[in-house]
């Protein structure tokens, strides 16, 4: 098989494991340990802590170690681990260990797939590459979410277990097929592959004072302080608008997903052809619209509509993030610290979205509480649109230049001979 396969089976099957049980987590605790929602809150904001925590260090290692595909096979291999250590762990402390070690795999295997794909498809393919990454990795999400909702009826909350460790397993077997040779570590750093000495990585210093990716990840903690507690948000209004909320919730996850697929597919190949920062802009106008419908429509069916740009812009920004911070650091040695670090700001923006949309459903009710997530995304759109996120010149830029190249042919031009 082509090594793009092999990035392609690898993404589906890493889909539905990277958080470990990920939503499931909380439905098994309380279901079959009689967990209180306190108690189940306190895990998942501990481990969602602490893996934030090593995003940025998990991309250093990514950089500095330069075999990806130990690390996919060490992420899965500790994502299994933990999963299975939860089936018979019932305390505290046991649970949250065995949590902690698959959501910690989860965020090693992101950072090291995009080192994989860099390596293999090269800078210039990379969007594209990046945009067919993200569709698998949705279709793994849905084949997953198929079988633990036809295996649950047969085989009880356990089936998740199970789905997860077979797809773990799985990603292995793709991850160890690939063949070696396929990887070249020079074309993941964005060094010539011909240089007999290896270039000095930019300093930390250098990464992290680039005032073009402060304002990226800036702009992403802001998108998802509006996006990751929408859909909680909205779950929670459907159980005083609409019968069976829990149904329509599900339904909407996956319309969501389902309509991730053609939009990752897309925004890979439009990444080239207009624009990474056009993209950003796309994602960030399609949030505020996102909330506003949720804030005044209260049929269900309508609400579709919502999840349906929940799908647009999760979709392109799942795909541009790693794009244009591959663009911002080329060349450096350090892209995968800077994404790690990006989305260790970004995390922590959407770990603040429940409470921050929960607050403000307790001052201004439901409208207002999905309004006030929109408003992040409007602050999203502002850096995104008037502050240089990428490394592509805006509107303005691009027009003061000519302008400049204008005077200066005309100063030529009228210089004597």
């Amino acid at each position: 098989m082509a090594p793009t396969t092999h990035l392609a089976l690898i993404n589906v099957f890493i889909g539905d494991i990277q958080g470990g049980l990920g939503p499931f987590l909380g439905t098994w605790l309380a279901q079959m340990r009689q967990w209180s929602p306190s108690q189940i809150g306190l895990v998942t904001t501990l481990v969602g802590v602490g893996t934030l925590l090593l995003s940025g260090p998990f991309g250093a290692l990514v950089d500095r170690l330069g075999r990806p595909r130990l690390l996919i096979v060490v992420s899965c291999a500790a994502i299994l681990a933990g999963t299975l250590l939860l089936m018979p762990a019932h305390s505290f402390v046991p649970v949250l260990a065995a949590q902690f070690l698959a959501a910690a795999g989860g965020t090693l295997l992101l950072l090291a797939v995009t080192a994989l794909t860099l390596g293999v498809v090269g800078k210039e393919a990379f969007p594209r590459q990046q945009g067919r990454n993200q569709a698998f990795n949705h279709i793994g999400i849905l084949i997953a979410a198929g079988l633990i909702t036809l295996g649950t009826a047969h085989f009880g909350p356990e089936i998740a277990f199970w789905v997860l460790g077979a797809m773990a397993a799985a990603a292995i077997a793709a991850t160890l097929a690939m063949p070696a040779r396929a990887f070249n570590p020079r074309r993941a750093a964005g060094w010539k592959e011909e240089d007999e000495a290896e270039p000095a990585r930019s300093s930390y210093f250098q990464i992290f004072s680039n005032k073009r990716l402060l304002v990226l990840a800036v702009a992403l903690a802001l998108f998802q302080l509006g996006n990751g507690g929408m859909l909680s948000l909205l779950a929670q209004k459907l159980v005083h608008t609409a019968d069976d909320p829990t149904a329509w919730t599900a339904r909407y996850v996956m319309v969501a997903q389902l309509v991730m697929v053609p939009v990752a597919l897309a925004a890979g190949s439009l990444a080239d052809r207009r624009g990474r920062r056009q993209l950003l802009i796309a994602a960030c106008i399609a949030l505020p619209v996102r909330a506003a419908l949720s804030a005044f429509i209260d049929d269900p069916y309508w609400l579709i509509t919502a999840e349906i740009l929940d799908g647009v812009a999760s979709g392109i920004i799942g795909v541009a993030v790693p794009v244009v911070v591959a663009d911002l650091t080329w060349g450096s040695g350090r892209t995968q610290t800077a994404l790690g670090t990006v989305n260790a700001v970004q995390g922590a923006g959407g770990a603040l979205s429940a409470w921050y949309g929960g607050l403000a459903q307790g001052w201004f009710g439901w409208s207002g509480s999905f309004l006030a997530l929109g408003a992040a995304g409007v602050l999203a759109l502002a850096l995104v649109w008037w502050l240089a996120a990428t490394t592509e010149e805006s509107h303005s830029q691009r027009r003061r230049t000519r302008r400049d190249e204008r005077r200066r042919a005309t100063h030529s031009a009228e210089k004597p001979a």
